[in-house]
């Protein structure tokens, strides 16, 4: 009931170094219960229009700082972050319903990381200089910050996926209107709460809590935001496209993915089950890089297929804030049925579910009944055509499908409209050069998963995105390059 409980969170807009009320809110659900538990502002072009005007008055000052100077500042971000982990972790997880092992083991420490990385990176960019001695001519390249960087994170990774496009923003002198999930502000909100402590000065951070179509939308269309990054659908990504094309915009855009794992017989089964299962269910299956289609060569297929399912069946569901769950809830019941409904079509084309969805009972405790919770699933004998193995499920559903050639794998992993991460698992070290040339993927994984060098560049392929980000690509993305020659 309502009336014993505590009163909701209520967040607000974070305009020119203030907390600013909004006049109307949105409901946000903690996953793990099915109860509203926050109040999301429902900004539009107004709030937008109050950010971007903030951002801008704010840019002549911090773009003329040194690199030195923003590297402090973001270095002691990172340190108060750190600071309150545990409480950005519960956070993450309630909000999110992520189970809180990995709020605290990756979500916030990734964050805290993003800070620390491009305050380093900064400071070691360096421009090109040619000479062209027979013309009496030096060539040398400047660049500067671009000036209000639009920004829009998703509801799987929110302050993980925030920080990752608000660190090297920031740190290349621009200044920032954030606009994070509308279904997962609570971390970004916190973060406000750091930045003046942190040194930013007013302006340089805004956030605006709202929708897609409406915050987002005032966002990409404001023609004083020359720059966009976005991570979420490819959907929305076309509609952005769209939207900034008549302002001429840059764009990076991280989108989806249909990740194939490749499974030669020569694979190490211990690694290889163990990792597959983290690459398909770690966060409930909701990252853009899990693993959601499984091949496995022939003569290892039923061993394969017997081991990981047992060990599927081991992860534990339920209360995301009990430290010995695997699999916390999914992010909203619209999304839970959505997941499901890819179980049924499955189901309904005469694929086998070996576990999870429909097949396994869930058994919850008490306070989590109405919550959005699914078992780890395991789909097999599905076509490649289906909709199981072509379209983002973004859930704990993975398919299990068996090949035998590797001209053959090849061709089955790259048939699908995505290209943003692949895992191959072999002993033959020429096989995985081989093949990792060939697979249509901006990221491939062997016999790893999920291991970054922030120095390198991230992002997709085809429909998973446009850009990359990364040391040296974040800093092309978010400054402006200008040749500049001179006759002497």
């Amino acid at each position: 009931t309502m009336a014993d409980s505590k009163p909701l969170l209520v967040l607000e807009n974070f305009i020119a170094g203030k907390f600013v009320p909004c006049s109307s809110y949105i409901d946000s659900y903690d996953p793990s219960t099915g109860d509203v538990y926050c109040r999301v502002p429902d900004s539009g072009k107004e709030e937008v229009e109050a950010a971007v005007k903030a951002a801008k008055a704010a840019f002549p000052i911090w773009s003329s700082k040194s690199p030195l100077e923003r590297s402090q500042i973001l270095n002691k971000l990172a340190d108060l972050i750190e600071h309150d982990l545990e409480a950005f972790a519960q956070a993450e997880s309630k909000d999110q319903g992520k189970t809180i092992t990995f709020a605290r083991t990756v979500d916030i420490p990734r964050a805290v990381y993003n800070f620390r990385f491009f305050a380093s990176s900064i400071l070691h960019h360096t421009t090109e200089c040619t000479e062209m001695a027979t013309m009496g001519c030096v060539h040398y390249t400047s660049r500067a910050p671009v000036g209000v960087a639009g920004l829009i994170s998703p509801w799987n990774l929110p302050l993980y996926l925030l920080t990752w496009k608000i660190a090297p923003a920031i740190a290349c002198g621009n200044t920032v209107v954030a606009k994070p999930s509308e279904m997962t502000s609570v971390t970004a909100w916190m973060m406000c709460k750091l930045l003046e402590k942190a040194g930013v000065p007013h302006g340089v951070v805004n956030v605006v809590f709202g929708t897609g179509s409406k915050a987002g939308e005032a966002l990409v269309c404001h023609p004083e935001v020359p720059l966009i990054s976005f991570t979420g659908s490819t959907l929305t990504a076309q509609r952005i496209t769209e939207k900034s094309a008549p302002h001429c915009k840059r764009l990076s855009l991280e989108l989806g993915g249909k990740n194939p794992a490749i499974i030669f017989e020569d694979a190490d089964l211990s690694q290889c089950i163990p990792t597959t299962l983290r690459s398909s269910f770690a966060n409930q299956g909701e990252i853009c890089l899990c693993t959601s289609r499984i091949f496995v060569q022939r003569g290892i297929y039923s061993e394969f297929l017997k081991r990981f399912v047992a060990e599927a069946k081991k992860w534990k569901v339920g209360n995301p804030s009990d430290p010995t769950v695997d699999v916390g809830a999914l992010i909203s019941k619209e999304h839970l049925e959505k997941v499901r409904s890819y179980v049924k079509k499955a189901q309904a084309e005469g694929a086998r579910v070996l576990c999870g969805e429909g097949v396994d009972s869930l058994a919850l405790p008490t306070g989590n009944q109405k919550g959005y919770f699914m078992l780890p699933t395991v789909i097999t004998e599905v076509k490649d055509e289906s909709c199981c193995m072509q379209e983002e499920i973004f859930g704990p559903v993975t398919c299990v499908v068996a090949f035998d050639t590797e001209e053959e794998v090849i061709e089955r992993a790259n048939s699908v409209k995505y290209g943003l991460a692949a895992t191959v698992w072999s002993s033959n070290v020429g096989r995985v050069h081989r093949v990792a040339q060939r697979l249509q993927s901006g990221l491939v994984w062997t016999n790893c998963w999920l291991i970054r060098d922030l120095n390198l560049p991230f992002g997709g392929m085809k429909a998973s995105g446009v850009g990359r980000e990364g040391a040296k690509d974040s800093y092309e993305f978010f400054t402006e390059v200008k040749t500049i020659t001179i006759k002497h």
